[in-house]
């Protein structure tokens, strides 16, 4: 297909977990040869891969702002999935837009957020009942500025009200899986998450299951495969001709299909290793809060990953189309395999 008559697509992500999940599904599509698809990307030999996928590829990172904006500034879709708290970087997109937008097109902003801008403080002491419904702006809208992600999330949701751009924010919550696309067997893609398998490292190194506190905090989960579906699915939805799908002030869509207690991962991790006879109890005990400076990195970050409440409800994506499939068994049967994973990276057996 002539490449004017192609729909240039500016891709932000696409060696990352999410990103390149998402990546591999465009690749993918029916009507992949009718889509011009950039990557900014750091790395030159992870350019050169992706290259041989029929990707374009720019050199650089999100840092280089003048190069997001003139990019941006060609795209008539961005899918914003490297960063979702880096403010220059969604000022550099946005300005680009507004000048695509100035020349006639209107464009296509998918960014990622995530569910921990719901984030409440419990240090694994007690659940918190409150969930939030993507379906209900106001409730949004009562979320602290201060939130993670929220300065971010702004800044996006007023350049839809400008009238520039179309924007959809997506909202992971506790991601796993290992992710098995096209892009992680060419080895472009990172193939990992955080949350769990940080709680994986931090238990065999102390040679036991943990959690923080009595584990008794909440969160929603969601396998890598269905939240990247979910991009495919919204992206189809909005750049349908005459598209409804709601944008903007009432344009964020949840991913979840599930809701866990951290005992009952601290629990599985703790069985797993106690089955391989790398811990001492198949019972997890708590994280002391030196453990969490020495395994985390910080008492505020451990009980942010592992101790904090975050939960919210996919109402809205549901309504566009989105057929999650993998529930909470899958999530706690995937950690098996994902401490095989750490133990390879550690280089054991």
């Amino acid at each position: 297909m002539p490449a004017a008559l192609k729909t240039p697509i500016l891709f932000l992500g696409a060696t990352g977990y999410i990103g390149g999940s998402v990546l591999a599904r465009l690749l993918a599509r029916p009507d992949a040869d009718s889509l011009e698809i950039t990557a900014l990307v750091r790395s030159e030999a992870k350019a050169r891969k992706l290259e041989a996928f029929g990707v374009k590829t720019v050199l650089g990172s999100i840092q280089d702002t003048d190069v997001l904006e003139n990019l941006a500034s060609q795209s008539h879709v961005v899918f914003s999935i490297a960063d979702c708290d880096d403010v220059p970087q969604i000022e550099a997109i946005l300005r680009g837009l507004k000048t695509r937008r100035a020349s006639g097109d209107y464009p296509i902003l998918i960014h990622t957020s995530g569910t921990g801008v719901f984030v409440t403080e419990a240090k694994g002491m007690y659940p918190r009942e409150l969930v939030y419904d993507d379906t209900d702006p106001a409730q949004i809208e009562t979320l602290p500025l201060e939130a993670q992600h929220r300065p971010v999330d702004l800044r996006i949701v007023q350049a839809d009200k400008e009238g520039y751009v179309r924007t959809y924010i997506i909202l992971p919550c506790a991601i796993y899986g290992i992710a098995s696309t096209v892009l992680t067997a060419a080895g472009v893609q990172n193939p990992y998450s955080v949350q769990i398998p940080t709680l994986i490292r931090a238990a065999l190194a102390r040679k036991q299951g943990g959690m923080v506190g009595r584990g008794a905090a909440v969160w929603n989960n969601v396998h890598v495969d269905d939240v990247a579906d979910l991009y495919l699915v919204l992206y189809s939805a909005a750049t349908a001709p005459g598209s409804t799908t709601p944008h903007g002030r009432e344009g964020f869509y949840i991913a979840e299909n599930g809701t866990h207690a951290w005992s009952a991962v601290g629990k599985q991790v703790a069985q797993v290793l106690y089955d391989r006879g790398l811990g001492g109890s198949p019972e997890p005990t708590t994280f002391s809060a030196r453990e969490l400076v020495e395994h985390f990195g910080s008492e505020e970050t451990g009980n942010f990953l592992v101790g904090s409440n975050s939960r919210g409800v996919a109402n809205r994506s549901r309504a566009v189309g989105w057929k999650p499939r993998y529930t909470n068994e899958d999530m706690l049967a995937s950690i098996a395999p994902e401490v095989e994973a750490v133990l390879k990276q550690q280089g054991s057996r």
